[in-house]
């Protein structure tokens, strides 16, 4: 064939492919409330993750991954690449109660690689929204959810929350029999082998492991029964004394029922990882670990993050630090390390930027790609800072923190109905990494500057933003099966409801507002007295 013949067969050839040829498969395995020490690669001894230190052989341990204390403004920050302060789920996660869910405006993740081309699925735990089928992850960019709504559904049936059935398979309430993370890691499995081969796939996989109500397989119960609990102390006043008292009511260790259940999680995910490699697609997927918070070291939770100081709920280092892996076989240098602060909101961006996905977000993303640290092994400064709160389980009482390469400030705040008292704890944490050496009183100045770039950062919240809200409203049920709960599209207004306010009053009422949070969505406030006008 002549030259220039077989040249235009090549191009018609390559303008036949599909837009998604030659991008890489995405599974993003996420855990709820691993401890940092709960891990083999982290010198961990008393649990078995042998899939999990395979990861961390055959990868990349992203060393210094912040997420948020919690679990919903992790979710909220990992599906959308921005700060969930601006989305109004902070402080507190989404309860059953609640009617909060992120703004339908917002571009979720999936979203982006669906257009892209992507096959996508979520296999797990959602907890980003479940009043109104606009925040239902099918809605969300997800062609397919088997899983639960919310957390604390247990992990054998009737996997409920609060009495009501939480178990679906897009929008429809199912009756799958097992121990639930078994169930998930079957599921997977089951779509990566019925997926259309021709076309790349997004695999998002939210356990519910390791977090509480514990509960696990018989035999793995046994295996870890006699599991000592070898935890030092976690450093933190609340979560300490809650093992204290524990003690003192001759209440059994969670420890040993804590050990189970990771254990269990890490089968689940080498059964997924066993799945890819007889799809032969290892070096064809991106494969992305890590836990949403800092492991639950209370009492009831049985985690440990020790060295690292706190745990879940808290801004230090336990609450925040998380263990995180990447795996790209072929693509990324085996058993690396990158050392550069990477956060959740900057999975969306590296991700994108992996696979040469366009984002297309309505919205400015606050997160930042991190694949040249990832892949290349550059150095990636911390110019900016990192922000974190939590209000639970205490209403009033905040953790909150700001952070870049060289200055970590935590700030508690114990809100009364007359009095808020605030203490600053103040680290340098490339020196001091388990956070010892406070070093507030030393520096002063480094302790306003940081305490004041907190305060503006907590005026961008919604005003009616997530709180702590332990109960319901008094007399508040229940639905028999949340499959029913969310309002249907059809049955909701054309938009986002535009409030009380008049639209002549809503931006003065905004800056009338100030500090006390935003009455417009995603605003920008000039730093002008008594709070702000929008930008």
């Amino acid at each position: 064939m002549h030259r220039t013949a077989l040249l235009l067969a090549a191009v018609s050839l390559l303008a036949a492919r599909p837009a998604s040829a030659g991008r890489p498969n995405v599974v993003i395995f996420l855990a709820d409330d691993l401890g940092w020490n709960d891990v083999g690669f982290h010198g961990g001894t008393q649990i078995d993750t042998p899939s999990l230190d395979r990861l961390a052989r055959e990868g990349v341990e992203l060393s210094r991954f912040y997420t948020t204390p919690i679990c919903s403004p992790t979710r909220a920050a990992l599906m959308t690449g921005r700060d969930p302060i601006r989305l109004g789920v902070v402080y507190a996660v989404i309860l059953p109660w609640s009617q909060n869910g992120i703004h339908p405006e917002e571009r979720f993740m999936p979203e982006s690689f669906k257009a892209a081309g992507y096959q996508t699925a979520i296999v797990g735990k959602w907890h980003l929204g479940h009043a109104q089928e606009t925040y239902h992850p099918n809605r969300r960019g997800f062609d397919h959810f088997y899983g639960h709504l919310h957390t604390e559904v247990g992990y054998f049936p009737p996997f409920s929350n609060q009495g009501g059935k939480d178990f679906q398979k897009n929008g429809v309430s199912i009756d799958d029999q097992g121990y639930e993370t078994f169930l998930l890691a079957d599921e997977a499995s089951r779509w990566i082998r019925a997926r259309d081969k021709e076309r790349p796939f997004f695999l998002y996989m939210p356990f519910i492991a390791p977090h509480t109500p514990l509960d696990a397989p018989e035999d793995l119960k046994a295996k870890y029964a006699d599991l000592s609990d070898e935890r030092e102390p976690a450093r933190s006043k609340n979560t300490d004394r809650t093992r204290q008292i524990a003690k003192l009511m001759r209440r059994p260790s969670a420890r040993p029922l804590y050990a189970a259940v990771v254990d269990a999680m890490d089968q689940a995910i080498g059964r997924v990882l066993d799945t890819l490699d007889a799809e032969g697609l290892a070096e064809d997927t991106v494969v992305l670990f890590f836990s949403d918070n800092g492991g639950a070291a209370y009492s009831p939770g049985g985690a440990d993050n020790a060295p690292l100081r706190g745990g879940k709920g808290e801004t230090f280092e336990g609450g925040i630090r998380v263990v995180s892996l990447m795996r790209w076989s072929g693509q990324l240098a085996a058993g690396a390390r990158m050392e550069s602060i990477m956060s959740v909101m900057d999975v969306f961006p590296t991700l994108a930027e992996a696979a040469d996905v366009p984002i297309e977000s309505t919205f400015e993303l606050d997160g930042r790609s991190l694949w040249p640290a990832i892949a290349e092994g550059k150095r990636i400064p911390r110019e900016d800072y990192l922000f974190f709160a939590s209000e639970t389980p205490l209403r009033g009482t905040k953790m909150l923190t700001a952070f870049d390469d060289e200055w970590k400030l935590v700030q508690r705040l114990e809100e009364g109905l007359l009095s808020v008292d605030v203490t600053h704890s103040l680290f340098r944490i490339a020196d001091d990494p388990y956070e010892y050496n406070n070093l507030a009183d030393e520096h002063p100045e480094v302790v306003a500057d940081m305490a004041k770039a907190i305060h503006r950062w907590r005026t961008l919240y919604p005003i009616s933003g997530t709180r702590s809200t332990l109960m319901p409203p008094p007399g508040w049920r229940a639905p028999r099966d949340w499959a029913d709960f969310p309002v249907s599209v059809e049955e909701l207004g054309d938009g986002p409801a535009p409030g009380m306010p008049p639209p002549y009053a809503l931006r003065p009422l905004d800056w009338m507002h100030g500090e006390q949070g935003r009455l417009i969505y995603d605003c920008e406030p000039w730093p002008l007295v008594g709070g702000g006008l929008c930008k």
